[in-house]
């Protein structure tokens, strides 16, 4: 097995050019215990902790976070909890702090995992996925599209994750995490929650409890058309239960889980409905609050 560490963002767009099978290593959280278990073993590690340009962010000039594929989960949460709540929530219940101090967003998103932890934050900030190539530059992928299939993603074979484009909260965002017990744990299933008064909208991520993470845009459009014809976007009136127990069968019925070692499916459905009305109605409350 090759090793390949580049040190700058163009060495290691140039070294996957040139080894396609090449396998990213960032926080090696995902990927050291795959070749730890004998899971996988890919003709060459690219090893991405020296290119300096993957460990940065910044504000970019459309009000979004440019998060680059090398910040650690440590950092999003002490440096970015206020704008990107969401996030931070998720990331302070990934493992254990040596885990959070070497993982990565950009390894999550690039292992695709169904269960992983950022997703569904990301998919309710409407996050966008930056990629490269040496070959043809820069290109940004919606992260509702950079799922396609289990464990897979839409990368080409030369291309690496850059960053990933997160908006900043414009409302209160929540993530809820149901596991087989209360830390260092693999999710059963997770729900990512966001309230967007800006343009009167929600979001929605739906975590292990489909083949991909997912939203469930129906349901999101339902509860933000609700929360509209009742004028509660300008009234901030309180959410009625009714409201938000139909919102989490909606959640619910938008995922296709399956029965594992974790969880039933019928347990994955019926959690994933709890934690949408939950979800919902703790981010609408911090919503009145903010008034």
């Amino acid at each position: 097995m090759d090793f390949l560490a580049p040190a700058t963002w163009a060495d290691a767009l140039a070294a996957k050019a040139e080894h396609p099978d090449a396998v990213p290593v960032a926080g090696g959280t995902d990927v050291m215990v795959e070749l730890n278990f004998d899971h996988r073993r890919p003709p060459a590690l690219l090893d991405l902790t020296r290119v300096a340009e993957l460990r940065e962010w910044s504000p970019d000039a459309d009000g979004a976070i440019r998060l680059g594929a090398g910040v650690t989960y440590a950092r999003v949460i002490d440096e970015l909890g206020d704008v990107l709540p969401g996030l931070a929530m998720a990331s302070r219940t990934v493992g254990s702090p040596q885990i959070r101090n070497r993982g990565t967003v950009g390894g999550n998103l690039g292992a695709a995992s169904p269960a992983g932890d950022s997703h569904p934050p990301l998919l309710a900030a409407d996050a966008v996925v930056e990629v490269a190539s040496a070959a043809r530059g820069t290109r940004l992928v919606p992260v509702a599209e950079f799922y396609t299939g289990v464990k897979r993603n839409a990368l080409a074979a030369d291309e690496l994750i850059a960053a990933v484009l997160v908006p900043t909260a414009s409302g209160p965002q929540q993530f809820c995490k149901i596991g087989t017990r209360n830390a260092m744990v693999i999710a059963v299933s997770a729900f990512g929650f966001a309230l967007h008064p800006d343009r009167k909208a929600v979001g929605t991520g739906i975590g292990s409890a489909a083949p991909t993470p997912r939203r469930a845009g129906e349901a999101a459009a339902f509860l933000s058309g609700e929360l509209e014809a009742a004028g509660l976007w300008e009234s901030r009136g309180e959410l009625p239960e009714s409201l938000a127990r139909e919102f989490g069968h909606r959640v619910r019925d938008a995922a296709a889980p399956i029965d594992d070692v974790r969880g039933s499916a019928a347990y994955r459905l019926h959690s994933l409905s709890v934690m949408a009305r939950r979800a919902a109605t703790w981010a609408w409350n911090d919503y009145r609050r903010a008034a």
